[in-house]
């Protein structure tokens, strides 16, 4: 059906549509990208690294698409927190917004390990450099800080390309998953790690997946407000402004 011909939707709990939506996109970002984790050592690199990458980032495109305009689309604690830190996002539905990617998370590592078994730990982070936990620390940091910038500039700058939104995101998370995913397993998402580190009781270092992207995030999102606030307003910026994507939310953030 054509969405200019979808019936108008009836006044309803938004804000539990919005915890389903983060808990429903976090559940597919862990079930695709740790699923293809674990098939790929099932099927002797079938996947390879590469489509490893590949998966985490598509999935990542397809669920902003989908869940974008009902949540704002996080699907990561880090993002949300650092979205509240930035002033872009109300406190007081930071807990619900945690605690739906957390159980999203956790199904669908559950999912996995019922269907799957407990293959390659559900696709659990761990440090596999030679700097140990503080090397992935530093890394985890890095990938997360430069992800939220990309982040910011796609959901809170009228002068980016709304639409483009979802791509840049998920290019960005598969580029960062390819080249540093070998290294420290390229989280970026504390709800991406506790879910398989959960269910396969891995807890080894889960510290650097938890603290890393929450700092690096917040990092991301204070540096790139900061610069925006520097860049004078062009006369030429009406013509770069996104097309809006209709919401029922109260507040809307991102995509």
């Amino acid at each position: 059906m054509h969405s200019n011909d979808s019936p108008t939707v009836a006044p309803g709990p938004v804000h539990l549509r919005a915890y389903v939506a983060e808990g429903l996109g976090t559940f597919g970002l862990v079930f695709a990208g740790c699923g293809a984790i674990m098939i790929d050592t099932l099927s002797h690199g079938a996947v390879t690294h590469v489509g490893v990458g590949l998966v985490f980032g598509l999935i990542v495109t397809a669920m902003i698409y989908a869940f974008g305009h009902i949540s704002g689309a996080h699907f990561n604690p880090a993002v949300t927190l650092a979205f509240v830190l930035a002033r872009h996002f109300p406190v007081r539905r930071l807990v619900g917004y945690w605690l739906a990617q957390l159980l999203g998370a956790v199904l669908a590592s559950l999912c996995l390990r019922l269907l799957l078994g407990n293959v390659a730990m559900l696709g659990t982070t761990l440090p596999a450099g030679t700097g140990g936990a503080w090397q992935s620390f530093g890394l985890e940091f890095l990938l997360t800080f430069f992800l939220m910038i990309v982040i910011m500039a796609m959901a809170t700058d009228t002068r980016a390309v709304g639409q483009a939104a979802a791509l840049a995101i998920g290019a960005t998370v598969s580029l960062e998953a390819l080249f540093a995913g070998p290294i420290c397993g390229a989280s970026m998402n504390p709800a991406r790690s506790l879910g398989p580190a959960l269910i396969s009781w891995t807890w080894d270092a889960q510290w650097v997946y938890v603290l890393a992207p929450l700092v690096g995030a917040v990092a991301g999102a204070l540096v790139y407000q900061w610069v925006r606030q520097g860049h004078p307003r062009s006369t030429t910026d009406d013509a770069l402004k996104p097309v809006e994507i209709p919401s029922t939310q109260e507040e809307t953030t991102y995509v």
